[in-house]
């Protein structure tokens, strides 16, 4: 039982909200039953967890049952929302996840907290039996990672990772076309980002009404509120204050570097050697780095370079020696242009097929299928990036075991594979 609930509280809590409606609980992922509803829990219900209820509401055998978010306006908005999709008001609102997980009546979850929370809520949603869609990045450290990918491991449960290029066909067709050697043998993929931000404001102000902040920051340094740090919509505030994000580096590069991984093949591996620079703030709260560098070789000779626009365009390019595949949202290139016409032929490798992220990840708790985008893949892509981070903040080129996730001989550089979490929290 979650901590800080009476069992009077845990009975009305597993109870609420579901009269009348047929659960999946208690069956096998890919067993069929006649008129079962999937029910859903969404935790972290801003701008990007409302996304994801208006996706749940396209499919008709699923029903969003519980919101849960440390701001109760965000909370009472989101219980409006499905309000008005489905005639009533029986959605349960929470400010603490361990509350919503603790129903017994939930098939899955969707998560899209801060960086900072995803690996503690992600390991109690699977520790708790539910199936998972996380947001990416996949965690806020290696560690962190690692542990999820661990407690995942072997449960019958489904785990879809945010990352939804995987998804789109263009991202799938160029991958294929790298993999079954249309480029010829490859040597670069080169990845590029937008700058990050800068400034921010440093004067503490008093908490806005209706955040519960002591549990906003959770494992986080307790820091004094200042403007606008709670804050994420349109990618600013907390996304680059490294306490709690390591800025685009990792919510771009969760994306792109995880299509490079995608097209090589590197779903469950990592680079051997990192090089990297860049650029911190000197002022304001915005601490991550907004502009970088780098460049890592993985153990076949490719190299992934990842840089800001000064020298990558905004996509993943992907260069071979008979030509190159250059891919974004909407929109591929390539050399020689005939690639664009390219059939993948039977018996050529083919990646899982997707149209849409959300209902991939639903079809996968009712049928079995494979999703597009698993844990390993998206905790090694994740994972690539803070490699450069660290390799940023130390100054210096770092050589990299993939298969201990270690560093080789460097164990200050072994220490930053994770971080102190303030009590109560850890990853037990």
């Amino acid at each position: 039982m979650a901590a800080g609930m009476t069992r009077r509280r845990f009975v009305a809590v597993a109870a609420g909200g579901m009269a009348g409606w047929q659960i999946l609980r208690g069956r096998a992922r890919g067993e069929p039953a006649a008129n079962a509803k999937l029910t859903l829990g969404v935790i972290g219900v801003g701008g990007r967890g409302k996304a994801h209820m208006n996706e749940f509401f396209a499919d008709q055998g699923a029903r969003v049952v519980a919101v849960c978010d440390v701001r109760a306006g965000e909370r009472e908005k989101a219980k409006a929302l499905a309000a008005r999709k489905y005639g009533d008001d029986s959605c349960a609102t929470y400010g603490d996840f361990r509350e919503l997980l603790a129903r017994g009546d939930i098939d899955a979850v969707s998560i899209a907290v801060p960086d900072h929370w995803h690996a503690l809520v992600a390991l109690a949603a699977v520790r708790a039996g539910k199936h998972v869609y996380l947001e990416k990045p996949f965690a806020h450290t290696v560690a962190e990672g690692r542990a999820v990918v661990e407690a995942a491991r072997g449960r019958d449960l489904v785990f879809q990772v945010g990352t939804q290029q995987r998804s789109m066909a263009n991202y799938r067709l160029a991958c294929e076309l790298v993999r079954n050697g249309r480029i010829g043998k490859l040597r670069t993929v080169r990845v590029g980002s937008p700058f990050g931000f800068r400034g921010g404001s440093t004067q503490p102000v008093p908490v806005p009404e209706g955040i519960d902040y002591e549990f906003w920051l959770g494992p986080s340094p307790k820091v004094p509120y200042t403007e606008g740090r709670c804050d994420g919509g349109g990618g600013k505030g907390w996304y680059h204050i490294r306490d709690y994000c390591v800025g685009w580096l990792t919510a771009w590069g969760s994306h792109d570097v995880d299509i490079a991984h995608w097209g090589m093949g590197a779903d469950a591996t990592g680079p051997v050697e990192v090089d990297a620079w860049g650029v911190f703030p000197e002022v304001g709260a915005c601490d991550a780095v907004w502009k970088w560098r780098a460049e890592c070789t993985y153990a076949n000779g490719v190299k992934v370079i990842y840089a800001t626009e000064q020298e990558n365009r905004h996509g993943v390019r992907f260069e071979g020696d008979g030509g190159w595949v250059f891919v974004r949202r909407g929109f591929t290139d390539s050399n020689p242009k005939r690639l664009l016409y390219e059939i993948i032929r039977p018996g050529e490798e083919r990646l899982v097929a997707a149209d849409n992220h959300f209902a991939c990840f639903l079809d996968a708790i009712r049928t079995g299928r494979e999703v597009t985008a698993p844990p390993e893949g998206a905790h090694r892509s994740t994972s690539a990036c803070h490699l450069m981070h660290i390799a940023m903040r130390l100054g210096r080129k770092l050589r990299w075991d993939p298969a201990a996730e270690r560093f080789v001989n460097d164990e200050t550089a072994n220490r930053m594979l994770g971080r102190a979490m303030r009590a109560p929290w850890s990853l037990a």
